[in-house]
């Protein structure tokens, strides 16, 4: 039986999302030119958390889940993320492989939980893994194997964080985000004062203009805020088989975004990596769905 479609008004609003997270990556890295990233990081979890936590009621789970997740997605995704995109990776490739939490996720579930991987899973890994290879073939200034080895352990943060987020069950995931945030905020605030330093950190602010700012603020409003409460409130009215495969598009915009604004280059070998390893996503995310319709 197939599933229903997607009404025009929540098509737009999705497309809005991953259009959005996509972007994202460019305007971090406009913002990276002025601020350096691990005060970056904690300056959008400072604002994601107020004023939102003034409007948005706590979510119904424990403190130690809360700090749990803000401490891997703030410190150790976003943290490293940033991190990687300041001098050792390009926009475009690392809005793709930062994807790769999927197959991390499966296998902290796996270690975690006693879940257990599907045949498909491992070739849609294997794929995914075989563009990740051509990138690492092709490192140069632009792209780093430093640069590459921390958006993987982004992506793993970032899984990590998403298994405690399966355990704290069902919760308004806009709640969860806002109040985790307040978590993410010491940790990068003592790492930005012991690594990058107290006049590096005054300097960084007192040269910020407008447009620092608002990419600052566009970090919480426009992804925490609207993207992640969006996402939710699309997953509440739709089944994840159709929302969820919609997050592929996240690379496109990205890479997109960052040829467009950022004169990044598409020479065939990143166009195959990108296909290898959104190939990899899509046949995980979408082979369920596949088999239900051939049953």
């Amino acid at each position: 039986m197939n599933a229903p479609a997607l009404p025009a008004r929540h098509l737009l609003i999705a497309l809005a999302v991953v259009a959005v997270w996509g972007t994202n990556f460019v305007v971090i890295k406009y913002a990276l030119g002025h601020l350096p990233p691990l005060l970056l990081a904690a300056l959008r979890f400072a604002l994601a958390f107020v004023p939102a936590a003034f409007f948005v009621a706590r979510p119904a789970v424990g403190w130690r889940t809360l700090a749990a997740y803000g401490v891997l997605i703030g410190a150790g995704q976003f943290g490293l993320l940033f991190l990687a995109l300041r001098a050792d990776i390009t926009p475009g490739l690392a809005s793709l492989v930062v994807q790769v939490q999927v197959f991390f996720t499966i296998g902290l579930a796996m270690a975690l939980a006693g879940e257990r991987v599907r045949g498909i899973q491992l070739v849609a890994l294997a794929v995914a893994t075989s563009g990740l290879g051509v990138i690492f073939l092709h490192t140069d200034a632009n792209t780093t194997p430093l640069g590459l080895v921390l958006v993987i352990l982004a992506a793993l943060a970032w899984a990590a964080g998403n298994i405690v987020a399966k355990r704290a069950g069902r919760v308004d995931m806009l709640g969860f985000m806002v109040w985790s945030s307040l978590f993410a905020v010491p940790p990068l605030v003592l790492l930005s004062l012991v690594f990058e330093g107290p006049r590096a950190i005054a300097q960084g602010l007192a040269t910020a203009g407008p447009g620092v700012w608002a990419a600052v603020v566009w970090q919480s409003v426009g992804n925490t805020l609207f993207g992640y409460g969006a996402w939710a409130w699309l997953l509440a009215r739709h089944p994840a088989v159709i929302i969820t495969p919609m997050a592929l598009l996240v690379p496109l915009f990205g890479i997109g975004a960052s040829a467009f604004w950022l004169g990044e280059s598409l020479p065939a070998w990143k166009l195959i990596a990108g296909a290898l390893v959104l190939g990899g996503l899509a046949i995980n995310l979408l082979w369920p769905r596949w088999a239900a319709r051939s049953t």
